[in-house]
């Protein structure tokens, strides 16, 4: 049973929309009174997607012309966090705003318990119309299965699949048939297109919406991406950033995921471009909070290294552009973690957050009426798993990333300090240079107060997996679920 976060709006219902749309108007500006200047949502979520590869930050193997002109029109939280960078455990944080061991996906493939409440049980509570389409994968109870109606977390309007990777053959389940229906062509194109058809029939009704919008690329496989794109990167020269090893660079398969990686971009930036379009045109565009984010990176040959789950940039920082009807655009170099996405989304909207949620509300620092005073979160892997088990190198870690470090430690001890502004690239670990003894001393500190804050003892992954009752194999996957 959901935790009633709303048992005081039951009974002053009428006084909290008021209050609500007070506080979303005060919060986002002008918006239109049609919609009882509540801001609509619409949330793109990428699957896999690093901070570095698009062109407004500086890739030069990225075509995202689109997304480069949102970076000019949003708030873009550069120092953006995927604080648990692998699939599961970041939605669970994303639709909780808890961390992964307190709402327990840690590891993807399992459940998350119908008992949180998240993201959409607060907007349908609020009085907004909430849908979902793509990439799922909280459900847990197998990656081709139907999810019924009480796990969709709030979600009413469902088109979604839990997991796929096979964007050209890709199924979803629509509301509550058991029918697996199949999306037409490159699934980011057709559930673009739905969420286009979505927004017409939208546009002029009272009730305001919260759309997300789940891509399942540029996550591998990286050749799946439209003939169009493939071909635009047949033969492109890749440039490498300056951490991929030189033996890598000539692996003709190496060059050939990053062309792939880039084809996808290519086509959701295209994506995004007819998104961004429609909601000018249907006179959307200042009624609607646009965000576009990703779960995770990919460390793509960085360091020799591939996938994520890692603590590095490459894989836990996440591309974030928020554009807010009535704000200017500009750049925070704040950290934010994906906890803090839902209550500051919530925030945004007039919503209150719910008893448990973990995460900070920063409405008031993207809104300018605050200043970006965090300057660190959590980085953890409680438990490594699947392509970074423990027989594949992986490790327990918990960190904290700053605006200028990243400081990690292993259950042995310090491991990784990066001075991010002097080396971008991460490519020389300060961990055991005594010139950085008191930097380390300081930054563990911070990082013994965040564990302390959020209650994380910092044990084995196998301690939490027993502590959970998880069944995992000897690769750290749920048997059966990949």
């Amino acid at each position: 049973m959901k935790y009633l976060i709303y048992m005081r709006a039951q009974v002053f219902s009428l006084i909290l929309v008021g209050v609500a749309t007070l506080t979303a108007s005060n919060a986002v500006g002008k918006v239109s009174a049609s919609h009882e200047n509540r801001p609509n949502v619409v949330f793109v979520l990428a699957d896999q997607w690093r901070a570095q590869a698009t062109g407004y930050a500086g890739d030069p193997n990225a075509s995202t012309p689109n997304l480069d002109k949102l970076a000019g029109q949003a708030v873009n939280m550069v120092n953006a966090i995927s604080g648990s960078s692998v699939c599961s455990p970041y939605r669970a944080s994303l639709m909780t705003g808890m961390y992964p061991l307190t709402h327990g996906v840690f590891i993807n493939d399992f459940h998350l318990k119908e008992e949180y409440t998240c993201l959409g049980d607060v907007f349908k509570s609020g009085g907004y119309d909430t849908a979902y389409v793509g990439k799922w994968h909280l459900d847990g109870r197998g990656r081709t299965s139907y999810i019924p109606p009480e796990s969709r977390q709030g979600f009413d309007y469902w088109k979604a699949f839990e997991c796929t990777h096979n964007y050209m053959n890709s199924y979803y389940y629509e509301d509550n048939s058991r029918e697996k229906k199949k999306w037409a062509g490159y699934d980011a194109v057709a559930q673009t297109d739905d969420l286009i058809r979505y927004l017409g029939e939208h546009k002029d009704m009272e009730r305001p919406f919260i759309y997300v919008l789940s891509w399942g690329p540029p996550h591998a496989p990286y050749r799946m991406s439209p003939q169009e794109y493939k071909e635009s990167y047949k033969d492109r020269e890749i440039k490498f950033r300056d951490n991929v090893p030189a033996g890598l660079r000539g692996n003709s398969d190496v060059v050939d995921d990053l062309r792939g990686y880039y084809a996808h971009i290519e086509a959701l930036d295209d994506c995004m471009g007819r998104i961004m379009k429609v909601l000018v045109n249907m006179d959307l565009m200042d009624n609607t909070i646009l965000i576009f984010t990703s779960d995770h990176g990919d460390m793509l040959y960085s360091h020799g290294m591939t996938k994520k789950q890692r603590p590095y940039d490459e894989s836990c920082r996440v591309p974030l552009l928020i554009k807010i009807p009535g704000v200017d655009a500009r750049e925070i170099d704040m950290p934010l973690n994906t906890p803090d996405i839902m209550p500051t989304l919530l925030g945004l909207c007039g919503l209150n957050i719910p008893e448990g949620v973990e995460g900070n509300d920063y409405s008031d620092v993207l809104n300018g009426e605050a200043e970006p005073g965090n300057d660190d979160v959590l980085l953890s892997c409680p438990i490594p798993f699947h392509q970074w088990s423990y027989n594949n190198g992986g490790t327990e870690y918990r960190g904290v990333r700053t605006r200028r470090y990243t400081y990690v430690r292993d259950l042995e001890g310090p491991w990784l300090l990066f001075d991010n502004y002097e080396d971008p690239f991460q490519m020389n670990n300060l961990v055991d240079d005594k010139a950085h003894t008191e930097l380390k001393d300081r930054l563990d500190d911070k990082l013994r107060k965040l564990l302390e804050n959020k209650g994380d003892e910092f044990k084995s992954g196998w301690y939490y997996v027993e502590q959970w009752g998880y069944e995992i194999d000897e690769r750290g996957n749920k048997p059966g679920g990949y």
